[in-house]
């Protein structure tokens, strides 16, 4: 009992003392806004993005960026995002993707005591790691100076830039922390694609598309894996998240969603190769199971020891009365079959059961 009177007594005493100090001397700045932070402009209208006829909307030219980072730090951290890699394309729905632009970019020092933190955003996303990265990276001046000799037309308008929603923060953060350190002053306009896929879209049927509809055209996962479309590093490692793979994704969904609706030929250029040199299937072996719980493999000494693939036209339905459903295809080869475990294999030994028991 005394203990707790001589707690609220003392926090009554600190609450007095605080408010005498802070009525005296002004509030003290933050260390993490000690710098000025890059602001970050509202998204344009949407009704920016006009042409005159269709003509001039297939010529025009638009740049799809993205950068990546390591992760996401809190609000009262200087550093909001650590950008790491950078990605940009130049694409036209006449011509598709013309030209591409990619750097992995040379991070600042995590905050101290986000180090780890950071490096778990990237374990889980694009993997790079924030030291001893083999490949060589580019610190922030020659990224933004490249950058924008790329994506600067030759009437000398300012660039525009297009990036998902979603990212548009981050994005326009990481411009806007490389253009205070470097000083590298610059013009520019970062647009989301969802309004670009609404122009498009409202220009040819004259409506509006629902906002899922969009959304579904740019979260398909179609071209995770298709060649040509991720960076040198991450096709060899196999590894989905690219900032350069996000900006031709977002290419390849305007190309197969109107292409076709403006009569616009789909090329290489439009889409990623579906060649012997891109084919994107597995080898797996495949194990067909019966109603029957009856498992069949192929038989590697009956001569099909081939790599499956798809069916081949020699293939044919299987009749309804065999053992495998109507409908399944099986190749003409003969077939190991292995009997499954349970009520099936019991029910088959019932006969020899009554027979021991009678015995």
């Amino acid at each position: 009992m005394f203990a707790e009177k001589a707690h609220k007594l003392n926090s009554k005493k600190c609450s007095q003392k605080t408010v005498k100090e802070t009525c005296k001397v002004p509030d003290p700045v933050p260390f993490a806004m000690t710098t000025k932070m890059p602001s970050v402009t509202p998204s344009p209208a949407a009704c920016a993005l006009s042409w005159k006829n269709d003509q001039d909307m297939l010529a025009d030219i638009f740049y799809f960026l993205d950068i990546y980072s390591y992760g996401k730090l809190p609000p009262h951290c200087e550093q909001r995002f650590l950008p790491c890699e950078i990605g940009c394309v130049r694409y036209s729905l006449q011509d598709g993707i013309v030209a591409d632009f990619h750097h992995f970019i040379d991070p600042e020092v995590p905050p101290r005591g986000f180090r780890y933190h950071c490096q778990a955003a990237g374990d889980e996303t694009h993997k790079i790691p924030i030291s001893g990265f083999h490949l060589p990276r580019s610190c922030y001046a020659v990224v933004l100076r490249e950058l924008l000799e790329f994506a600067q037309p030759a009437t000398g308008a300012q660039p525009r830039f297009f990036c998902r929603s979603n990212d548009r923060f981050r994005i326009n953060w990481c411009l806007g922390r490389m253009v205070s350190i470097t000083g590298i002053e610059s013009h520019w306009e970062l647009f989301t694609v969802e309004d670009l896929i609404v122009k498009l879209y409202q220009k040819k049927y004259q409506k509006e598309p629902s906002k899922i509809w969009v959304y579904r055209k740019l979260d398909v996962c179609l071209w995770d894996f298709s060649c040509n479309t991720r960076c040198k590093w991450h096709e060899e490692k196999d590894i989905i998240c690219c900032a350069l793979a996000s900006c031709k994704k977002m290419g390849y969904c305007i190309s197969k969603s109107f292409a076709s609706a403006y009569g616009v030929p789909l090329t290489a250029a439009h889409l990623p190769l579906q060649g012997s040199d891109c084919d994107q299937s597995t080898n797996t072996r495949i194990v067909k199971l019966n109603a029957r719980h009856i498992q069949k493999t192929k038989s590697e000494s009956s001569g099909c020891d081939k790599t499956l693939g798809p069916p081949r036209q020699d293939q044919e339905f299987v009749p309804s009365n065999c053992d495998s459903p109507c409908g399944v295809k099986t190749s003409p080869c003969e077939a190991n079959v292995v009997q499954g475990r349970g009520v099936i294999r019991l029910l088959r030994t019932a006969p020899d059961l009554s027979k021991s028991f009678s015995n």
